[in-house]
C-alpha cells in the first residue's frame, strides 16, 4: 500500500469528500454519547466538515504551486524569514499544534530567489494537513532544496502541541523545537550565523 504522505510531500489521496466527513462527524458525536440532532449540534457536522476542508487544504497542494515564481536578482547571501505562523494538526490525535517557523536559504550562485511570501505559503502547504512536526520541518527544507536549488537551507520550527497540553501529560506551554539543515548551511560557522539571526529578537 502506498503511503499517502511521503517525505517529499507528494500525495496520492483523492479530493476532500465533504459529505463523507459530515457523516463521520455525526457518527463521532454519537460515539461520545451526544445527540447530533439536538439544538446546538444540529449543524455541527456540516460546520466541522467545512472547517476540515480548510484546515487540510494542503493535501490538495504541492510545493511547486507556490515556489514557481522566482527572480534572478544576483543576490547570493542568506535570505531568512522569521516567525512564520504555523497552524497544523497532529496526525496522532487530530488536535492542533501551533507556533512559528523560521525559513532561510542561501541562493544558488545564479542569484535565483523566490518571493518572501512564497516561503510562508510553503509552510502552509505542509502545515495544512495531518502532520508531525518533525516531518513538517523536513518537508519544508527538502522542497526548498529540490525546487529552488539553493546552496543551503535551514528550517527551525517551534510549536506547542495541544495533545501534550490538554490531554496525556498535560503540560501547557511546553514547546517542541525541530530543525532541518541542508547544504552549505551545515557548515558550523554558517549554521551559527543563521541561528544567531533566528534567535535575535
Amino acid at each position: 500500500m502506498t503511503d499517502p504522505v511521503t517525505l517529499d510531500g507528494q500525495s496520492s489521496i483523492g479530493e476532500f469528500d465533504e459529505k463523507r466527513a459530515e457523516a463521520a462527524v455525526r457518527e463521532l458525536l454519537l460515539a461520545v454519547g451526544e445527540d447530533p440532532d439536538r439544538e446546538g449540534l444540529r449543524e455541527t457536522p456540516g460546520r466541522v466538515a467545512r472547517a476540515y476542508k480548510e484546515i487540510f487544504a494542503g493535501l490538495s497542494q504541492e510545493p511547486e504551486d507556490v515556489l514557481t515564481t522566482t527572480f534572478d536578482l544576483g543576490h547570493d547571501e542568506m535570505v531568512l524569514v522569521k516567525d512564520i505562523e504555523v497552524f497544523s494538526t497532529c496526525e496522532h490525535h487530530l488536535v492542533p499544534f501551533r507556533g512559528v517557523a523560521h525559513v532561510g536559504y542561501i541562493p544558488a550562485t545564479s542569484g535565483k530567489i523566490t518571493g518572501l511570501s512564497k516561503l510562508a505559503r510553503l509552510v502552509d502547504v505542509y502545515a495544512r494537513r495531518p502532520q508531525v512536526q518533525e516531518r513538517l520541518t523536513t518537508q519544508i527544507a527538502d522542497s526548498l532544496m529540490r525546487i529552488l536549488e539553493p546552496r543551503g537551507a535551514i528550517v527551525v520550527v517551534e510549536c506547542e502541541h495541544m495533545c501534550m497540553s490538554m490531554r496525556g501529560i498535560r503540560k501547557p506551554g511546553a514547546k517542541t523545537l525541530t530543525s532541518a539543515v541542508r547544504g552549505q548551511l551545515r557548515d558550523p560557522a554558517t549554521r551559527a550565523e543563521a541561528m544567531s539571526l533566528i534567535m535575535a529578537s
